[in-house]
């Protein structure tokens, strides 16, 4: 057919478009944000923090851009930035990496999950993941062509279990997608869950992608451990981090990835096709951070907790059911204690439309057989702003 004889765009029907993306729906994040605008909300759905992040780090990314290089950046980051990175873990995880051969930074932490998940998965392979989920991870593994195993947890506590592992687990498992501590639970998985990952990721011969960007972000005395560091894990773990959540700036989007020689090496095949590089005035100032003395790290979560406790006890005291909370930004509330018929979406919606206060619903982060019980608060705000939070949630009738 020549060109002269081809219908006009106007005549043909459109093209199919990939169905992973263009089925996904509007996501809740997106539909409470807007209500939140629309209502002059208080908005506890978003996870970020009311303040701009510590000073010295912000001024290090302006000192950098006006007095340092802005043209590309090595493609595996920046020396300095691998080296601190390499130095920041040995000294808050007992991790030996080499800067030059296991550490790679990224446009993100999203950036690295994407790239880990299209290096390691092959059309077929069998992906383990853990609802509630985050919701980026579903539509990337079956992007890259992995069948997803979805292990159920529940609360109060979300625990892993032998049992829910073995049914998840097969011949055809490649990796497991493992989230700790967790969004949105704010669990903390210790070593006991942590042996039993490892355990059948040794067993079944599977790598592990670990999405630790909230690794800094842990209350109440709790020391966190990376799967990386337990026996047969080695050689066969992608940890993720984020210099976004470790400093309180999502907005930049500087992720770290560490893994052992050979798996770097694929891993960074897909980075170098995806963003290839990260701003090179953020690395210097993420460098820069990474090297602040432990009081920075311990004081970030105190201030944290702080605020934690602020909002629980304020939930509490209204006569919410607050469930625990040992890290990331967000804690939630049982709907279940107060009726046999809990709706987290409907709750959520009339929360906001009517009482002016905007949370995510928990069920919105299962793909199936979803818990509809439990609904997610960001405390990570300012005091005024939790407080005028409480007031607006003091009119909410519990049900009974």
């Amino acid at each position: 057919m020549s060109l002269a004889s081809a219908s006009s765009p106007s005549d043909r029907p459109a093209r199919s478009l990939n169905p992973i993306y263009a089925q996904l729906p509007t996501t809740i994040f997106e539909v409470m944000s807007q209500l939140a605008r629309t209502h002059e909300a208080v908005n506890l759905g978003q996870g970020f923090p009311d303040d701009p992040g510590p000073e010295d780090v912000r001024r290090k990314a302006a000192e950098a851009v006006v007095d340092g290089w802005n043209q590309y950046p090595p493609m595996m980051g920046l020396p300095e930035l691998r080296a601190a990175a390499a130095a920041h873990y040995r000294r808050w995880q007992g991790l030996e990496l080499d800067p030059d051969a296991e550490v790679m930074v990224t446009s993100g932490a999203t950036e690295a999950l994407a790239g880990a998940l299209l290096a390691l998965i092959e059309p077929g392979d069998e992906v383990v993941l853990f609802q509630p989920l985050y919701d980026a991870y579903l539509p990337l593994v079956k992007r890259a062509g992995g069948i997803p195993r979805l292990v159920r947890l529940e609360p109060p506590f979300w625990t892993i279990t032998r049992e829910s592992l073995a049914a998840a687990f097969s011949e055809r498992t490649k990796l497991v997608l493992f989230n700790n501590p967790q969004n949105p639970t704010g669990v903390v998985y210790g070593r006991a869950e942590l042996a039993l990952l490892a355990e059948f990721c040794v067993a079944f011969d599977a790598y592990a992608v670990c999405d630790e960007v909230w690794e800094h972000v842990i209350f109440d005395g709790v020391a966190f451990e990376t799967l990386m560091s337990l026996p047969g894990m080695r050689e066969r773990t992608v940890k993720i981090s984020s210099a976004g959540k470790i400093f309180g700036m999502t907005g930049w989007k500087v992720g770290l990835v560490f893994a052992a020689p050979a798996l770097t090496k694929v891993l960074s095949k897909a980075h170098q096709f995806l963003t290839f590089t990260t701003p090179p005035n953020l690395q210097v100032a993420v460098a820069y951070g990474l090297g602040k003395a432990d009081d920075y790290f311990t004081g970030m979560r105190a201030d944290l907790q702080r605020s934690r406790d602020r909002l629980a006890h304020g939930l509490a005291g209204l006569g919410f059911s607050v469930l625990p909370s040992a890290g990331t930004y967000f804690l939630s509330i049982d709907l279940s204690a107060h009726t046999d018929a809990a709706d987290d979406e409907a709750f959520c919606l009339d929360l906001v439309r009517t009482f002016g206060v905007a949370t995510i619903p928990v069920s919105a982060f299962y793909a199936q057989d979803a818990v509809k019980s439990v609904v997610r608060f960001c405390f990570a705000k300012r005091d005024e702003t939790i407080d005028r939070a409480l007031e607006r949630l003091a009119k909410v009738p519990l049900l009974r």
